[in-house]
C-alpha cells in the first residue's frame, strides 16, 4: 500500500454526538479515547456486602471526568488473578455493570456511560461464561452457519451481563504453526477465515447490526493485520510481506468483517515491513475506512501505543503516531493518555482527537451510553441464563464437528462398544480437562466438564478402562481390546506463572506447550510423546488409536506410522471429551477438514497449501514435506463425489458438483471447490480455495450442490486468452479434475477485471 492522503468513511454521528463534542472539555475527549484499568481492578467487593469502586478507578473517574471504556471487569483466569474464591460470579454480572455505570455517568458532567469490554475469542472469558472450542477447531468444522448461531448466543449472554464491546480472534492466518497463537486462527486459508469471520459478525452484532444494544453486542475483531505471518513464528514480531500476498492472503477476512458492518477491529503488535500496525495510516485509514468504509472504532492492541516509543523515541509522538494512523481507543496505554498536551499544542492534532472522540461517541450512542444507562438487572439473570444455556448447546455441537478422521487402518473405527471390555487409556491428556480448553478461558465451575477417562467410563460402564498419563504396565496391556493415546498439547496456564504485562506468557511456561507466549522452535510432540507411541505400539497385542489435542499443527509422523488410527481434536471445549468418545464409539461420524497443512517434518516449516511453489523435493533430509494435506479428512462411510461442471458467464461462474451418499444412513458432508488458476500476470499458487459448503444428504441419495462465484475469484488476475483455471473437488474415495476454459465473452470480462 502506497503512502497516501485518506478521507475517512463519513461517520453519522447525530445531533448528539455533535452536541456532546462542543460540550466536552479538552482532557475529557481524550479521556474517551482511553482504555487504562485492568477492570477487576476496579471494583472490589465492600465490607458489608456487594461491590464499590476502588480507589484506583475513582482515580481515573476524577482525572477524565468519565471513561472512554473499562476492560474485562469480569474477567477470570490466572493473569488476573481471579477465580471462583475471588471473582465476580454469574448472578453478580449485573449489579457490578450497573455500579459501574451509575459511578461514571455520575461523573461525567454529560451523563456519558462506559464501554464495557471482555474478552471472548471463543466464549467469554468470565466465571461461568460458555465456552465455544477453540477457533482452529472450529475451522476444522467448515460451518459458518453453525457458528453465527452460536456467536449470537454468545452476545446473548454478554449483553445481559451488561457488556457492550466482545474482543475476538478472527483476522490472525495460521501461516507458520510454530506461533503460539495458532488456536486463535481459522486455519491458513484466507476464504475459510474470510466466511467465518463474516458469522462471527452477523452472529454477534446481527444482521445490519441491529441486535447491537438488544440482544447482540459490537464485536472488535482481532487482530489487523498479519500477525500470523510473523518471522519465525515469534508473537508480534515482523511480518515481511508484500502489499499483494497482505491483500490476498490477510485482508479478505478484514473485507468480509467490514462487509458484515463490524463495529470494531484491533490493530495488531506487529509490523508490517517495519511499519508497526498501530502507526500505519495507509492500513488503518486508507484500506479500512477509506477502501472498506468502515466506520466503527479502532482499538490498539494492549500497550502497544506505547511500545511506539521504540520507534517515535518518546510517549507523546508515539500517541500521535496512533492516532494519525486511525487509532481510536487504546488499551492500557500510558502514552495515549498524553494526547491531551499534544492537542493542546497542535489544531492537527485537536482535530484527531475530535475525529476519534466522535467515532467513540457515535458507538456509545448506538449502545445507549450517551443518556443515563439503564440498570440490567432483575430480568437480566434470567436472560443470561436462557442465553448461557443456548450457547452450552451449540458449543456441544461445534465440538462434534471439530473432530477430523486423519487415519483409519482396516476400518478400524468406530470402535464396537459392545465388544469392548477392556480399553486402555494413556498419554498426556488422558485425564487433564483444561487440555480441552485452548486459551483465554475462565475456571470452570468444579465438575462441569469431562476429561477422556471419565467420559469413557461414563460410555463404557461395563468394561474395564485403565487409565495412564505414562507408558501402560504389560499388567495394564494385557487383555486390552483396545489401547488409546490422548497425546497432543494445552494451552492451560496455572495461577503459578509469571506474566507479561500484556498477559502474555513471561519466561519458561509450567504447563502449556500453546497459547499467547507459547511460541516454539520444534513442532515434534512434546514431553517424549513419540517415544510413547512407539513403547505403546511395540508391547501393545491389540489396536492403538491416537487422539490428539493441540491448538497447533505438529508432526504427526511418529504417531501415524505407530497407530491403526488416528482423530485429531484440536481444542474441542468443555464437550470434547463427550464429542471424542462419541465419535470413537460411532455414535456420530466425524466428518471435519483439515483447516491447515500438517507438516511431516518439524523443520519444513512453514508449508501452505496456496504457496506459490511446491515444497516437495527441495530438502534433502526432507523430500516430502507434507504429512496431511490441508482439506484431509476421512470419514466411517463413503461419500462419492461426480459431475462437476464449470459454466463461465459475464461477470460470474457456475460451478456445480454432485454429491452421492450410497450409505444406508444421513451424512454430514464439507465439499470443498479448489482451483489452480494458470494464465495471469503473476505466478500462481498451487492452490486455492474457492468455495465450500456443508451439506446433508440423506440416505441412498445425491444432492448437487451449486456455487456462483465472480469470475474475478475463478481466473487469474490479469487473465489473458490462454487462462485456465482447473477445478477440483478432493473425497477419500475419488479426486475428479475437469478444466474450466474462460470462453471469448468472460474472456473479455477478465480482461477488464
Amino acid at each position: 500500500m502506497p503512502n497516501a492522503e485518506y478521507r475517512s468513511a463519513p461517520v453519522s454521528a447525530g445531533d448528539d454526538v455533535e452536541r456532546l463534542l462542543g460540550e466536552l472539555s479538552l482532557r475529557e475527549k481524550v479521556g474517551q479515547l482511553n482504555q487504562r484499568l485492568f477492570g477487576w481492578q476496579a471494583v472490589e467487593r465492600a465490607p458489608r456486602g456487594g461491590f464499590r469502586l476502588t480507589d484506583l478507578a475513582r482515580a481515573e473517574l476524577d482525572r477524565w471526568g468519565g471513561l472512554g471504556a473499562l476492560y474485562g471487569v469480569f474477567r477470570a483466569d490466572a493473569w488476573s488473578g481471579r477465580s471462583w474464591a475471588n471473582g465476580i460470579r454469574p448472578e453478580e454480572r449485573a449489579e457490578v455493570a450497573a455500579l459501574i455505570q451509575d459511578e461514571v455517568s455520575r461523573a461525567s458532567g454529560q451523563r456519558i456511560g462506559v464501554l464495557l469490554s471482555e474478552e471472548a475469542p471463543h466464549g467469554h472469558q468470565a466465571l461461568g461464561g460458555t465456552l465455544l472450542p477453540a477457533n482452529l477447531a472450529v475451522a476444522a468444522g467448515w460451518d459458518p452457519a453453525l457458528l453465527a448461531e452460536a456467536a449470537a448466543s454468545v452476545a446473548a449472554e454478554l449483553a445481559a451481563s451488561g457488556v457492550h464491546l466482545a474482543l475476538v480472534s478472527a483476522l490472525d492466518l495460521l501461516r507458520d504453526p510454530r506461533w503460539g497463537r495458532a488456536e486463535e486462527c481459522f486455519g491458513e486459508d484466507p476464504l475459510l477465515a474470510a466466511e467465518l469471520t463474516r458469522a462471527l459478525v452477523i452472529g454477534m452484532q446481527g444482521g445490519e447490526r441491529g441486535a447491537v444494544g438488544r440482544d447482540g453486542i459490537a464485536i472488535v475483531l482481532k487482530h489487523l493485520a498479519a500477525q500470523g505471518e510473523a518471522v519465525g513464528g515469534r508473537n508480534g514480531q515482523s511480518a515481511i510481506i508484500g502489499p499483494r500476498d497482505l491483500r490476498e492472503l490477510h485482508l479478505p477476512a478484514v473485507r468480509a468483517a467490514a462487509e458484515a458492518g463490524a463495529l470494531g477491529f484491533m490493530a495488531a503488535y506487529n509490523d508490517i515491513d517495519g511499519v508497526p500496525c498501530c502507526a500505519n495510516r495507509d492500513l488503518l485509514t486508507g484500506f479500512l475506512r477509506t477502501e472498506c468504509g468502515f466506520d466503527g472504532i479502532v482499538m490498539a492492541d494492549g500497550l502497544a501505543v506505547d511500545r511506539l516509543t521504540a520507534m517515535t523515541g518518546d510517549a507523546t509522538a508515539a500517541a500521535v503516531a496512533a492516532i494519525e494512523a486511525g487509532v481510536d481507543l487504546s488499551l492500557w496505554d500510558e502514552s495515549f493518555g498524553l494526547l491531551e498536551q499534544a492537542a493542546a499544542a497542535d489544531p492537527r492534532v485537536a482535530g484527531l482527537v475530535d475525529a476519534a472522540c466522535r467515532r467513540v461517541l457515535t458507538l456509545k450512542r448506538r449502545v445507549g451510553l450517551l443518556a443515563v444507562p439503564t440498570p440490567v438487572t432483575g430480568p437480566a439473570t434470567t436472560r443470561l441464563t436462557s442465553a448461557g444455556r443456548a450457547a452450552d448447546g451449540l458449543s456441544r455441537r461445534l465440538a462434534r464437528q471439530s473432530l477430523v478422521l486423519l487415519h483409519n487402518g482396516g476400518g478400524l473405527l468406530p470402535l464396537d462398544r459392545r465388544a469392548l471390555t477392556k480399553v486402555v487409556l494413556a498419554g498426556p491428556n488422558a485425564r487433564d480437562v483444561t487440555a480441552l480448553l485452548g486459551d483465554y478461558v475462565p475456571p470452570l465451575p468444579a465438575q462441569s466438564a469431562a476429561g477422556l477417562d471419565l467420559a469413557l467410563r461414563q460410555a463404557l460402564p461395563d468394561a474395564e478402562v485403565t487409565c495412564s498419563s505414562g507408558v501402560p504396565t504389560a499388567a495394564d496391556l494385557s487383555g486390552a481390546d483396545v489401547v488409546i493415546l490422548a497425546l497432543g498439547g494445552t494451552s492451560h496456564r496455572t495461577y503459578a506463572e509469571d506474566f507479561a504485562a500484556n498477559g502474555a506468557m513471561a519466561g519458561p511456561a509450567v504447563v502449556a506447550t500453546c497459547g499467547e507466549g507459547v511460541d516454539l522452535a520444534s513442532l515434534s510432540l512434546p514431553g517424549g510423546q513419540d517415544d510413547l507411541v512407539a513403547a505403546v505400539r511395540a508391547q501393545a497385542r491389540c489396536p492403538v488409536v491416537a487422539v490428539v489435542i493441540a491448538g497447533r499443527p505438529h508432526v504427526l509422523t511418529g504417531v501415524l506410522a505407530g497407530t491403526d488410527a488416528l482423530l485429531w481434536a484440536g481444542y474441542p471445549g468443555p464437550h470434547g471429551a463427550h464429542a471424542i468418545v462419541d465419535a470413537l464409539l460411532g455414535g456420530y461420524e466425524p466428518v471435519g477438514r483439515l483447516p491447515f497443512t500438517a507438516p511431516r517434518n518439524p523443520g519444513a516449516v512453514p508449508v501452505r497449501h496456496n504457496d506459490r511453489h511446491p515444497a516437495n523435493g527441495v530438502y534433502q533430509d526432507a523430500p516430502d514435506p507434507v504429512l496431511f494435506p490441508f482439506g484431509s479428512g476421512l470419514r466411517y462411510r463413503p461419500v462419492l463425489f461426480g459431475r462437476l461442471t464449470a459454466e463461465a458467464h459475464a461477470g460470474t461462474v457456475e460451478v456445480s458438483v454432485e454429491v452421492v451418499n450410497p450409505a444406508g444412513a444421513t451424512a454430514e458432508v464439507v465439499v470443498p471447490l479448489f482451483g489452480h488458476r494458470t494464465g495471469g500476470v503473476v505466478l500462481p499458487r498451487l492452490r486455492e480455495l474457492l468455495a465450500f459448503r456443508r451439506v446433508t444428504v440423506p440416505p441412498d441419495a445425491r444432492t448437487t450442490v451449486v456455487w456462483t462465484l465472480p469470475a474475478a475469484r475463478c481466473f487469474a488476475e490479469g487473465a489473458t486468452d490462454r487462462a485456465r483455471t482447473d477445478l477440483y473437488v478432493e473425497d477419500l474415495h475419488e479426486t475428479i479434475h475437469p478444466r474450466c476454459h474462460p470462453q471469448a465473452q468472460t474472456m473479455t470480462h477478465s480482461e477488464e477485471l
